[in-house]
């Protein structure tokens, strides 16, 4: 079916259905499962970033399982190889011929699981099908299916045994969503959750919201939303406005800027507007860009964060009317 067979009503009330679904399986953490419908709507990937045992995993299980699409889970390690992930061409004695053998990549939703425990090398697998839905190998291309999701959960670095992802790979991710401590009564609510027998490996009463086609089609949808010269220029004024802060050593970027615009688009398509607004982009803003900007290193020591730098920069720059 194509997106003319659906309304924008329709649709919106299925992406709302998935949220649900993943409500209930995961207590307080709705801001990274919306992150997660945005990133989709926006083609997008997603790092998600916390210290172990606060459901990042469980949040993207939940995720897949109330989309109802093919997803595979890929435990990075140090000794993961990179055909571990995208595969290997592989000899068959039979035919005398090499044939690929085509890796987890090959799905819909992607759960790359402690992708900073594995080195430079195999986290780099992945950067040509994140960002070219394909994976080449032998002079062959071999497109992904559609829709494509990498949602890779990472330990904040200074944990040990953990390799820092390099610019280029975190580029690739849409958004990057920290996932903290949950408030004391959604602590009790998963606590009473699992004494009353639930299963985090089973995600049992989670059934699928939505089909492949209504999430093309609200792609689609999201995609078509209106945005202003003004609002354009906005996100550009924003985008300037990193490169000349004197925390900044590098900041954002034009792909970050479109980015920031895809995000918000599908953000305002969500809460059923038509056209971009400066409210939508500043939204989206730190999440999109908190992984995208390079801090000076007197700044790091002074405790500066990227977040803290956005937050100021959104502040002081002019919003059109």
């Amino acid at each position: 079916m194509t997106a003319e067979n659906f309304n924008d009503a329709e649709l919106r009330q299925a992406m709302h259905r998935v949220r649900a679904e993943v409500d209930k399986a995961v207590v307080g953490q709705a801001g990274t499962v919306t992150g997660l419908l945005v990133s989709l709507l926006a083609r997008g990937h997603v790092l998600l970033e916390g210290v172990p045992g606060v459901a990042k995993t469980l949040v993207v299980r939940s995720f897949a399982r109330a989309l109802g699409l093919d997803t595979k889970r890929v435990q990075f390690t140090p000794d993961l190889m990179p055909g571990d992930v995208t595969g290997s061409l592989v000899y068959d004695a039979r035919t005398g011929k090499f044939d690929f053998r085509a890796g987890p990549v090959f799905t819909n939703i992607l759960l790359a699981d402690e992708i900073n425990r594995t080195p430079p090398k195999t986290q780099a697998a992945l950067l040509e099908a994140m960002e070219e839905r394909q994976v080449s190998a032998d002079g062959v291309s071999r497109a992904l299916p559609a829709p494509f999701l990498v949602a890779a959960t990472q330990n904040p670095i200074e944990h040990e045994g953990t390799y820092s992802l390099p610019e280029a790979q975190l580029d690739r991710f849409l958004m990057k969503l920290v996932v903290g401590m949950p408030e004391r009564d959604s602590e009790v609510a998963v606590l009473r959750k699992h004494a009353s027998g639930f299963s985090p490996r089973e995600l049992t009463g989670v059934e699928a919201a939505v089909t492949a086609d209504e999430i093309r089609a609200a792609q689609d949808a999201a995609a078509r939303v209106d945005v202003t010269d003004d609002v354009l220029g906005y996100v550009v004024d924003l985008a300037r406005a990193t490169r000349q802060s004197p925390s900044v050593e590098l900041g954002a970027s034009p792909r970050a800027s479109t980015g920031l615009l895809a995000a918000a688009k599908a953000w305002a398509w969500l809460n059923a507007s038509t056209a971009v607004t400066p409210d939508h982009i500043q939204t989206m803003l730190v999440p999109v860009w908190r992984h995208r900007l390079q801090l000076r290193p007197d700044a790091q020591m002074e405790g500066v964060s990227a977040d803290a730098v956005l937050t100021s920069v959104v502040q002081q720059t002019r919003v059109p009317i």
